[in-house]
């Protein structure tokens, strides 16, 4: 497997140098040669040339030679930018899985109100999103058919402004010329050069020294594809698994924000309001309908109160408020990926990486970045115990079909979630905050007003 990070600092200035030598491509492409070194000075460069490509605006292709490049480079990429980023293997099993787990993860992003730290680059997003509605509509369509089989919308790479594909998926894949290309290896994707150098108005070639004194021959490994292809989706099972997990968290945190800005206030209300529901009906005893307003007043009452206590509860069992870190995101999301039940080899295998999992969903919602690390460190310390190998694994079908399977479960939830009426509010309060609103600071005022003239019609009833 490809190693997975670089210095950041390396990465910008590499990253850098290639957008000043594709700014000059205009009539022919730019042709340089891959870093020397480690390929994680490679895969660094390319994550940093997204993030600029995203900053400026700019629609990319990268193309690789194979799918290896995909799992590490997936990862590399920033986590507040990766929804943005089409990432499509080879065509094959884990391709149709991969692109709907991105159009679920691109869903999920946009109801939660994109990422303040880009908000340039998800702004452009929601408008590609609405110039491409149908595209977008037919690819959601797609994916909730479960079907990865069936073909795909042929343009759903206009729906993303960074595609990263390998050479066999770009051939196939439809759409209008991007602002830039980054072609990987182009010394072995020869014969459909031509081809691919017309999706890039600028187009970049880096060639790889070693391949070329060689020819460009390199052989196909069958099973180095498969196992490239079997991480891809593991991969995006946990960025999934990170997703959910990031979602119940946020949500659970607003729940307890709003019950302590507005739910107080609306209990106090609902009592108040109950109140003068009881005075209406005690002047009016023979009024069969005061009487049914006030058993219901007093009946909401008592919900919101009840509701309260429990929300009380919850709060003093929480030391502090969810605000995980990137680096806490990608330790979580390295977790899921490695530890992940669904690459369990056996049933012995599956029942501890069951526990771990368990254990790191609790630590990352907590915050607790030392318990993550406590957790991958027992990963790898009993990765291949006897325990654990002294059983047949399971075939590879039945780990991806077991991955296939939890993908369906995250993005069911995620729909329920986003569906409900307080998740509605949560992303309303989100986008509102990005346009310097507090939502739930203007429905509390407006509670306070309500409040203060339920007061005074109480003291009113009360004193007449």
């Amino acid at each position: 497997m490809l190693p997975q990070t670089a210095r950041p600092e390396d990465a910008q200035a590499i990253a850098a140098a290639w957008r000043a030598q594709l700014a000059q491509a205009t009539n022919v492409p730019a042709r340089v040669g891959m870093p020397h070194g480690a390929a994680s000075r490679t895969i660094g460069a390319l994550a940093e040339f997204v993030s600029l490509a995203l900053q400026a605006g700019q629609s990319l292709w990268i193309v690789v030679s194979d799918d290896e490049w995909l799992p590490e480079l997936s990862n590399a990429l920033d986590l507040a930018l990766r929804p943005l980023c089409l990432v499509l293997p080879s065509p094959g099993f884990a391709a149709g899985i991969t692109l709907r787990a991105t159009l679920s993860l691109l869903k999920s992003r946009l109801s939660r109100g994109g990422e303040a730290s880009h908000a340039a680059a998800w702004e452009a997003q929601r408008d590609r999103l609405g110039q491409h509605a149908e595209l977008w509509q037919a690819a959601l369509d797609w994916s909730a058919r479960n079907s990865f089989n069936a073909p795909w919308p042929a343009r759903v790479g206009e729906l993303f402004p960074v595609c990263i594909l390998t050479s066999s998926q770009a051939e196939s894949l439809h759409g209008v010329p991007r602002d830039a290309l980054l072609l990987l290896q182009p010394e072995r994707m020869s014969a459909s050069l031509p081809q691919l150098l017309a999706r890039g108005r600028h187009a970049l070639l880096l060639y790889d020294a070693t391949a070329a004194a060689a020819n460009g021959i390199v052989p196909v490994n069958e099973e180095a594809q498969l196992q490239a292809e079997f991480e891809m989706l593991a991969q995006e099972l946990g960025e999934m698994e990170l997703e959910f997990a990031t979602v119940q968290a946020e949500l659970a945190e607003f729940t307890r924000t709003y019950h302590a800005c507005v739910g107080e206030r609306m209990a106090e209300l609902d009592a108040l309001q109950a109140k003068i529901a009881r005075q209406y009906a005690d002047r009016l005893s023979a009024d069969t309908t005061a009487r049914h307003q006030a058993e219901q007043a007093q009946a909401q009452a008592e919900r919101s109160r009840r509701e309260r206590s429990r929300f009380a509860e919850l709060d003093s069992q929480n030391d502090k408020p969810f605000a995980p870190s990137t680096d806490l995101k990608r330790l979580f999301r390295q977790l899921a990926q490695k530890i992940h039940p669904d690459r369990a080899e056996n049933e012995i295998d599956r029942v501890w990486r069951t526990e771990l999992m368990s254990e790191a969903n609790r630590a990352y919602r907590s915050g607790d970045e030392m318990v993550l690390r406590e957790i991958l460190g027992q990963w790898r310390a009993g990765q291949a115990p006897d325990r654990i190998r002294s059983v047949a694994p399971a075939p590879l079908a039945r780990q991806v079909a077991r991955m296939q399977r939890r993908l369906d479960e995250i993005e069911a939830e995620l729909n329920r979630l986003v569906a409900s009426r307080l998740y509605e509010l949560f992303a309303a309060a989100n986008l509102a905050r990005q346009r310097g609103r507090d939502l739930l600071r203007e429905m509390a005022d407006q509670l306070d007003t309500q409040i203060a003239a339920a007061r005074v019609r109480l003291e009113q009833l009360e004193a007449a």
